[in-house]
């Protein structure tokens, strides 16, 4: 398979590009402030509408796996809203299968967690209503694509080990997810990818834990004491509490397993 990943070097797209170049597809990395440290690099800037479909004119994918983001700042709607936008209708011009990325945080927590695909969306923050409105135009755009809602990526040295290996952070005891392995969901969207699947899919850990607990368990599986972090309530205005995915669907369709962290902490 050809597959173009966007965000080739971020955390979840070095994973899909190394899991993918690793069982001999060719990747096409796509690449913007740094080089992917797998595939061929791909200059891409998914901001630029025009750009994005030569891109996918000229290389052909049979996939796009769509991980692109940024999670605030001025770029936030350029780059979630409008990249998104222009991955899809790129992609279906090009008859290419398009994997997108989305977040729990579409939903506001308050309406009875764990979430299905069918639970109505409810962002409280810039990011989620950014993602929200990105898998409107993602569905209208391609109506194949599948839209993939996942939670925190952990597993790989990435932002959830820095900060819970900081000693004396405090985490929050009230905000709920379902951590998500990053080399698991890896590869549960290769194999989606060479799926028909569309529309809305959860695809997330099985273990509802805070951010508190994920930190501890974090801790002790660096071999650190897990009594390093504090726990505290979140701030109310603008947080989601519980946005827990309901995954039985993408358990009951996909051979990949995703691994509970446990909620011994």
């Amino acid at each position: 398979m050809k597959l173009l990943v966007t965000g080739g070097a971020g955390y979840l797209g070095t994973e899909v590009c190394r899991l993918a170049h690793e069982r001999g597809d060719e990747v096409l990395a796509g690449a913007f402030a740094r080089t992917p440290p797998y595939g061929r690099a791909v200059r891409l800037d998914v901001r630029d509408a025009e750009a994005v479909e030569r891109v996918l004119m000229r290389h052909g994918p049979d996939a796009v796996v769509h991980t692109a983001y940024v999670q605030s700042g001025p770029a936030l709607g350029d780059t979630v809203v409008r990249g998104s936008r222009a991955v899809a209708a790129a992609a279906h011009r090009a008859g290419a299968r398009l994997v997108h990325l989305s977040t729990d945080l579409v939903f506001d927590g308050e309406q009875g967690a764990p979430y299905r695909e069918d639970a109505e969306p409810r962002p409280v923050g810039d990011y989620g209503a950014a993602k929200l409105e990105a898998e409107h135009l993602v569905a209208q755009a391609d109506p194949g694509a599948v839209l993939v809602r996942t939670s925190l990526l952990y597993g790989k040295p990435g932002p959830q080990e820095a900060l819970a290996l900081r000693d004396g952070v405090e985490l929050y005891t009230d905000e709920i997810r379902c951590p998500t392995r990053v080399d698991e969901l890896a590869a549960a969207l290769l194999e989606l990818a060479e799926t028909d699947l569309s529309g809305l899919l959860h695809v997330a850990g099985p273990d509802a834990v805070s951010r508190y607990q994920l930190g501890r368990l974090l801790r002790a599986a660096a071999g650190l004491d897990p009594d390093g972090v504090r726990g505290a309530p979140s701030p109310r205005a603008g947080r989601a509490r519980n946005v827990a995915l309901d995954s039985s669907r993408a358990a009951g369709a996909l051979r990949t397993r995703l691994a509970g962290i446990g909620r011994s902490a």
